[in-house]
């Protein structure tokens, strides 16, 4: 079985976020970069069946030579190689048309998406890829199993979840449940010194456009002071919960 497990290269929450160029773009000053999370989750899980049912497993991602320390890193977590799409991941579309056409040309059986990314958290790219390939696609995955060309998949839906009978070739959108945050795997030295010599491939774009812009950024507004009211001061409760909170 052949899995590609799309990788995302997403700012650590403990970053302090700031913008640049009139609230435009994003400053990656200073900034520690990380697998995404949901990214992780779906790696761990194409481990698993890399080590029960002997999967090749190739990570790819769009974007520019600083994301690759980041797909170092999953190679030394255990994937075989990695690809490289030389792009800015300008918008869902744009990465889903790349991601396409590496997919088009490896023959996957299966592939891993996060169901979004913990930066922009649009939630695009894994609908939009299985659409373009016309490859069968289930979103929010917290169990996955496969046995010959049929894969189960739970997913959460309001109130619980359902479960999935799928054929292969699959697109899924994962999150935590898929592996729980204890079975995440800690690269290792053996595994950052073979990393090394593991194939990472990189290749130029093809031509898509680009469906969105980001036109400005604008960070939540400050939490303000909390106001202590005394018990036995109703009127100046209900005027502050009226004029101001306004939620009476």
């Amino acid at each position: 079985m052949k899995i590609l497990v799309c990788i995302s290269h997403v700012p650590d929450t403990t970053s302090k976020i700031n913008f640049i160029n009139g609230d435009t773009e994003f400053d990656t000053n200073g900034v520690q970069f990380v697998i995404n999370p949901n990214d992780e989750f779906g790696l761990t899980r194409a481990i698993w069946f890399q080590e029960q049912q002997g999967a090749n497993i190739t990570v790819v991602n769009v974007g520019n030579t600083d994301v690759e320390a980041t797909l170092r890193k999953a190679l030394a977590i255990g994937a075989n190689e990695a690809i490289r799409i030389n792009a800015n991941p300008r918008d869902g579309f744009f990465v889903a048309k790349q991601i396409a056409e590496v997919a088009k040309n490896g023959n996957y059986d299966l592939i891993i998406c996060g169901k979004e990314s913990l930066d922009y958290n649009g939630g695009m790219v894994p609908g939009m890829l299985a659409s373009l390939l016309n490859y069968n696609f289930v979103n929010s995955c917290t169990e996955l199993s496969i046995e010959g060309n049929i894969a189960k998949v739970a997913r959460e839906i309001d109130g619980g979840k359902e479960i999935i009978s799928a054929t292969l070739p699959l697109v899924i959108g994962g999150q935590k449940g898929l592996v729980e945050e204890k079975d995440l795997r800690i690269p290792n030295m053996r595994g950052i010194m073979t990393a090394r010599t593991k194939v990472l491939t990189v290749l130029e774009p093809i031509t898509a456009n680009s469906n969105t812009l980001a036109v400005k950024f604008e960070k939540p507004m400050a939490k303000s002071a909390v106001k202590l009211v005394s018990a036995d001061n109703l009127d100046e409760l209900i005027n502050l919960l009226h004029n101001e909170a306004k939620v009476i």
